[in-house]
């Protein structure tokens, strides 16, 4: 059976967080259609990974034989990340915008995760996984919108996930989640309301479709 490493990194639980709704969504119907099936899940806010230290970094670079023991230490977290994401058949991530960007959480495992030379560079190793990206955010900044030139999330995960990673990427954008908190812009409410719609749609689709590729 197939293999789903799952990754939330909103700080907000489930039933106040538009990504891990979504997410929540698409793994249901993954282990529906996986019941004996493996998730590895890692909730980065309730227990986020360290951030790259310069040991962590430097062990990357050099011969293991050669590591000091604060090397190593550091590097067997790192290890233990890149194969949770090598034995994936697929990845799931919840990648709401803060700030413009991504979840300091978020980047922490990126940046553990990313080794040149492994998987990262000529041949990565967990080249061609599918990961689909649940992007959410409070306002529009799709095409055409006056704060398209602050999109910094998808065009970021594109070029780690897909350019550098060489995994097969895919992103399901719930919009404007404060329209229901915000009284400024209660008109989008609507808006919000069938992006949200699309959104869960869109995530129990895809898990249908990746499990019956992955188990034909």
């Amino acid at each position: 059976m197939a293999t789903l490493l799952h990754i939330d990194s909103s700080v907000f639980p489930a039933s106040a967080s538009a990504s891990r709704a979504v997410t929540d969504t698409f793994r249901k119907v993954w282990e529906e259609q996986h019941p004996g099936g493996v998730v590895i899940y890692r909730d980065l806010s309730a227990d986020p990974v360290a951030h790259i230290s310069a040991d962590a970094h430097t062990a990357g670079f050099a011969d293991p034989a050669a590591h000091t023991p604060q090397q190593a230490g550091a590097f067997a977290e790192r290890v233990q990340l890149i194969e949770e994401l090598e034995r994936a058949d697929a990845v799931l991530i919840g990648a709401p915008m803060y700030n413009y960007s991504i979840p300091s959480t978020l980047k922490a495992w990126l940046d553990n995760v990313i080794l040149f030379g492994r998987t990262a560079g000529e041949s990565p190793s967990a080249k061609g996984t599918p990961v689909t990206v649940v992007a959410s955010r409070g306002g529009s900044y799709a095409p055409g919108t006056p704060r398209e030139p602050f999109e910094y999330v998808q065009n970021y995960l594109t070029a780690v996930l897909a350019d550098t990673l060489g995994l097969e990427l895919d992103f399901i954008v719930p919009e404007l989640t404060m329209a229901p908190h915000n009284p400024a812009m209660s008109e989008l409410v609507p808006l919000f309301e069938a992006s949200r719609e699309r959104a869960l749609q869109a995530a129990a689709t895809k898990a249908k479709s990746l499990a019956e590729r992955l188990t034909a």
